[in-house]
């Protein structure tokens, strides 16, 4: 009985994990139900008896009727006492499910290419990297260990308790905005001395869902966009999966050349140009404020936007940060981007654009495509956690945190390279620009650096005939990993340079 052609399938279809999160008779069940749609198993069959199953499929025998009874509850099979367990089709309210091929593992196997052409892009082609190594430099993230996780979970369980939430889902009119909206409007301008009311902003899921958005409003095929000569690399993947033609601007210890753009360049033929706020991605170096008054005036005569992105507004250790240029335009050519909550875990951070309304108007009708709901209970827990301050105290408190993890990796670095590199204490952000004074190939120093341990992707690497540099975050790395990961950098450094 056990090597009846009915056992001998299942026992070739049934397969189960006990590791899994899915319980070991959910996982049978559904692939005896998967059987009975491709018909392997047709209707009227009789299903080994449980003790029989058990042994067959190697199972306890309560498993074998918890799987039956399963079975039974969706009418999948029909348990008659004293005769047996046999195989129904339930009411068929869809197409049942039929096999392409007349081998049953067959059926398990999805295809692993589709059978039509579609477009491909080069530019969306992913840059991250993956490494079992225990240490790793990234380009300048925060600390996720930072975070008081008991406390999210404290602030997140009280907004899905708020009773105003469930009226906010599936709401079809809007005659007034969100408490959120103007709770992000008020601390956008006590924070960045802005002076815009909540149809001046619009809240993303991320600042590059924000740039995504606006590239789609503004560029169009071959639109030029000028970007700094090193730049960031996931903005012009999406500048350049919008059709723009990138071109390149010098950076110096000033920021953006912006007298560049004057002398090589004529009005009307510039869309817009894309520049951090604060401090350059990846140098780190600063746009003077002549320079900023300077871009306002060029880019006004010239009819370009400014895309500002503000993406370390919030880590500044040395005197104050400098406000955005959207804080003194006047004349609508700035589209500021940013996020807030970088003290939060990520899943609780916001992006943002700050433009004037007919801008943000046109950006709305594209986030309603790609997120039309959004995420209230995030909106519900930031609306209070900006009102009650929350948002401002973790911020300062981790700050001092990271100002001392930047005394150190400069301290570390200084120690251990002494005069075969440069750099420059940064005021703020969560990176530091290592350059390396003789040239050598940043490929062979990161695949030395892996036989230490230590992992450098490729994204934080910038090598041409000018530049031998690191964008080197420090951020995610407590103390004595800061001290371990210098060592060893200056270990596989050494192995290089001879």
């Amino acid at each position: 009985m056990i090597d009846s052609p009915v056992n001998t399938l299942l026992k070739k279809l049934i397969h189960f994990d006990k590791s899994s999160a899915s319980p070991v008779y959910i996982q049978i069940s559904q692939q005896i139900i998967n059987a009975i749609q491709r018909n392997y198993l047709a209707v009227g069959t009789l299903l080994p008896g449980t003790r029989v199953f058990s042994q067959l499929i190697k199972v306890h025998r309560n498993t074998a009727i918890a799987v039956y009874d399963e079975l039974a509850s969706q009418g999948w099979v029909e348990i008659i006492a004293n005769k047996g367990t046999f195989v129904l089709v339930p009411e068929q309210k869809t197409a049942t499910i039929k096999a392409g091929s007349n081998q049953i593992g067959d059926a398990y196997n999805f295809a692993e290419t589709t059978g039509f052409p579609f477009q491909t892009s080069f530019h969306l082609s992913s840059t991250q990297e993956f490494s079992e190594v225990k240490y790793e430099l990234n380009d300048g993230q925060p600390d996720l260990r930072l975070h008081p996780i008991h406390e999210f979970s404290k602030w997140y369980g009280a907004s899905m308790k708020r009773k105003s939430l469930i009226s906010k889902w599936n709401q079809n009119k809007k005659t007034r905005y969100s408490v959120f909206e103007n709770q992000l409007c008020n601390y956008l301008n006590a924070t960045r001395g802005l002076h815009i009311e909540p149809k001046n902003v619009i809240s993303t899921r991320s600042t590059e869902m924000s740039l995504y958005i606006i590239a789609q409003l503004l560029i169009r095929q071959k639109d030029i966009v000028l970007v700094g000569d090193l730049s960031n690399y996931a903005a012009n993947m999406i500048f350049q999966q919008s059709g723009a033609t990138i071109k390149t601007i010098p950076i110096d210890e000033q920021g953006l050349n912006v007298d560049y753009i004057k002398t090589h360049f004529v009005k009307g033929a510039i869309r817009c140009v894309y520049l951090c706020s604060n401090r350059d991605y990846p140098t780190t170096n600063t746009l003077t404020a002549e320079r900023r008054l300077k871009l306002l005036l060029l880019a006004k005569e010239y009819q370009f936007a400014i895309i500002e992105d503000d993406y370390d507004y919030d880590f500044q250790f040395d005197g104050l940060a400098k406000l955005p240029m959207a804080s003194s335009d006047v004349n609508g050519m700035v589209i500021y981007l940013g996020k807030i909550g970088q003290s939060l875990f990520p899943s609780f951070q916001t992006g943002f654009v700050v433009a004037p309304e007919n801008l943000i108007a046109e950006a709305k009708n594209y986030l309603q495509i790609l997120d039309r709901q959004g995420d209230l209970i995030q909106e519900q827990m930031l609306s209070e956690l900006i009102h009650e301050g929350e948002i401002h105290r973790l911020l300062k408190k981790n700050i001092l945190v990271y100002k001392q993890r930047r005394d150190l990796i400069c301290q570390c670095l200084e120690e251990n390279f002494k005069d075969t590199i440069r750099f420059k204490k940064p005021t703020g952000g969560l990176a530091i620009w290592l350059q390396f004074n003789t040239m050598i190939s940043l490929v062979q120093l990161s695949e030395h650096a892996l036989n230490y341990d230590l992992f450098l992707p490729k994204t934080i690497l910038y090598q041409d005939k000018d530049t031998c540099a690191i964008r080197m975050g420090f951020g995610h790395l407590n103390n004595e990993e800061i001290e371990i990961i210098v060592k060893k950098l200056k270990q596989a450094y050494d192995i290089v340079i001879k």
